[in-house]
């Protein structure tokens, strides 16, 4: 019970010193101060940095599962289901992980591979295959992920009104068409005519 205490103890200091000051802000050191344990400890329940920032986000059971019943919605609600389970997950209690994870990515060069392996390897994990038969299926990804990174950043963490005070099933009203066309529509690259070389194009 002791044990259970002092790993809860470190999971809160954690979650708080990541999320106010990022991933390489918060060091295991200034961690173990908040909990008021000695840093050994630390590394004794969770060993390195890495996996202490994976287990104090909480975030591949509760994403997965989020995403996990989006995928089970027909194709043609698949976008707005997405923002709407996104969203309504941004402002549970899950919020505080979810802006430290921001924040790892948008400031660390040595947190952002730990999220992007978290969120394409478990979150995003069966996205791919359930999209795969229109095709691009690489880009379609990447395109959702930068939609729905925008809207995080936006209603999150600069707080750009009116999203950051839109109800969730507002913002999935106007935000999944967006994201639906790059699940299911056309995201071909144009062709893009090459003008004709101009006089002396091609000349030293």
């Amino acid at each position: 019970m002791k044990a259970q205490r002092t790993r809860d103890r470190i999971l809160s200091a954690a979650r708080q010193a990541f999320a106010e000051r990022g991933y390489d802000g918060a060091s295991v050191r200034s961690i173990a101060v908040a909990a008021g344990v000695d840093q050994a400890l630390v590394h004794r329940y969770f060993g390195t940095k890495q996996e202490l920032f994976l287990a104090a986000t909480e975030l591949p059971a509760e994403l997965g599962a989020a995403v996990g019943r989006v995928l089970r919605l027909p194709d043609d609600q698949l976008g707005e289901g997405l923002v709407s389970a996104a969203v309504r997950m941004w402002d549970s209690e899950v919020s505080d992980a979810l802006i430290s994870t921001a924040r790892t990515v948008i400031a660390s060069p040595e947190g952002a591979p730990v999220v992007q392996d978290l969120l394409f390897g478990v979150i995003l994990r069966e996205l791919p295959g359930r999209i795969d038969r229109y095709g691009h299926t690489r880009r379609r990804v990447a395109l959702v992920v930068t939609q729905m990174a925008g809207l995080l950043v936006a209603r999150k963490l600069v707080g750009v009104e009116p999203i950051r005070s839109m109800p969730a099933e507002e913002v999935a009203a106007l935000v999944g068409p967006t994201v639906q066309r790059y699940l299911t529509g056309d995201v071909a690259t144009p062709e893009v005519d090459t003008p004709e070389p101009g006089p002396g194009a091609g000349r030293d």
